[in-house]
């Protein structure tokens, strides 16, 4: 990469070079031609009128000597009168010179003719007198071609000079950019890295971002990995350990019985903990927008409620719904809904204490639909509360598993509210109970 910058450098630098150098010559060409014309200009109406009648040839001829320039005088039809350098009876006519033409349309006109071998060009100027005649004025000097060739070795010098500095700059250029890129790919963890280019930044934080992104989603599926082994294996070897004890015949009356409900029971774990692990990886995958529909969540809350008003009783908690509404409409998907509604009061219920109490409450403003759970069960303290919603995080990770729950449920319930764009939040307090909120938006339906 940096070498393929630091050509790039010096290809943008030598083609830069070489367009303003000839330029440059171009221009000063240009000037040069315009001083030649203007000289001419300023020497024939300085002669002009001294020439009116055709009385000065002596001038004539000691202007061309001292200046080099040719000074020839014509007639209005083209017929040469006088010429410093050369017999005006064996010069032809030159009414149909370009200078001398435009001087007698306009008053006065000026060309250049480059010679047949290019190396020189004769600059012509011509006005038309009072009396009618035409002065014009000539001087030969080098062409376009010739002052080029005659500069080359000075632009030469210059463009070897510059192509060795583009060198150097080059390099600096391509170090100086590609060494925050070099920085970051041996410090991947550093926290700010230092560029002198502010346009890199956001690029570099961005790989720096997705790098961590990387290594966190890794992290979390190797420990994802591990805690599903581990949860898997778990009611396996417990299944294993008493079917084999009664098919060895050491189990019997009594013992059998008990021995079959531990094996119903961790069959039932397993089978939970499996379909939790399938339903997270479809959240994960799958798009749900063509399974949004209108929904009554007031319906769904109180269906969920009644689903679990047993397993309340049986824990002997006191399970609440107040404040729902008969008509709360939500653009969602039913079956997250649902969901999402049992998970949290089924936690309620199972995290609870003896004699405790779960309150279930549903209001609806102009902009948003807000749905609670609030329980007076054992709490979740500050430093575990960032993590509840991790797959298979338990604050207590004994009384889980008394109580049947996976450590996916809250995990499950985080997808379901980023799927419908909601947002949750959890207040709890150790020993005296938490209240998670879910907000949905109305605008993102």
């Amino acid at each position: 990469m940096k070498k393929r910058m630091q050509l790039n450098f010096m290809a943008i630098a030598m083609i830069s070079m070489i367009a303003v150098l000839l330029l440059t010559t171009v221009v000063f060409y240009n000037l040069f031609q315009n001083e030649v014309i203007e000289n001419l200009h300023t020497c024939a109406d300085m002669l002009g009128e001294d020439l009116v009648n055709y009385k000065d040839t002596d001038r004539i001829i000691s202007q061309k000597k001292v200046d080099n320039i040719r000074v020839t005088l014509i007639d209005k039809d083209g017929v040469v009168l006088a010429d410093s350098d050369v017999n005006a009876d064996v010069l032809g006519n030159h009414k149909e010179r370009p200078e001398v033409k435009e001087a007698i349309e306009k008053g006065s006109g000026k060309s250049i003719r480059t010679s047949n071998t290019l190396s020189h060009a004769s600059y012509y100027y011509a006005i038309r007198l009072s009396n009618g005649n035409i002065l014009r004025l000539a001087k030969e000097s080098q062409s376009f071609i010739s002052f080029l060739m005659r500069v080359s070795p000075f632009i030469g010098g210059i463009a070897i000079l510059l192509f060795v500095v583009s060198i150097f700059l080059s390099r600096l250029f391509a170090k100086s950019i590609v060494k925050p890129i070099e920085m970051l790919a041996k410090n991947m963890d550093r926290e700010e890295l230092a560029t002198g280019y502010k346009e890199l930044t956001p690029f570099l934080n961005t790989i720096q971002k997705q790098h961590r992104d990387i290594v966190k989603s890794s992290n979390m599926r190797q420990e994802f990995t591990a805690n599903v082994s581990h949860e898997l294996k778990t009611p396996l070897t417990s299944i294993s350990g008493y079917s084999e004890l009664i098919a060895g015949g050491m189990a019997k009356g009594e013992d059998a019985v008990r021995f079959a409900g531990e094996i119903q029971k961790n069959s039932s774990r397993l089978l939970t903990l499996i379909n939790d692990i399938l339903q997270l990886s479809e959240l994960d995958t799958r798009n749900f927008n063509d399974d949004f529909a209108w929904v009554n969540f007031a319906d769904t809350v109180r269906n969920c409620g009644d689903l679990l008003a047993l397993a309340a009783k049986k824990r002997n908690v006191t399970l609440h719904l107040e404040t729902v509404p008969e008509v709360v409409m939500i653009h969602g998907v039913t079956k997250m809904l649902e969901e999402l509604v049992y998970n949290l009061i089924d936690n309620g219920i199972r995290y609870n204490k003896e004699g405790g109490q779960v309150v279930v409450c549903l209001a609806e403003t102009e902009n948003t639909v807000i749905f609670c759970v609030k329980d007076t069960g054992i709490g979740i303290s500050k430093e575990n509360q960032e993590r509840i919603f991790e797959r298979f995080y338990r604050v207590d990770k004994g009384r889980s598993r008394e109580t049947g729950g996976t450590g996916l449920g809250l995990a499950i319930v985080k997808h379901i509210v980023a799927v419908h764009h909601a947002d949750i939040e959890v207040t709890s307090e150790e020993d005296k109970g938490t209240e998670i909120t879910v907000t949905f938006h109305k605008e993102n339906e």
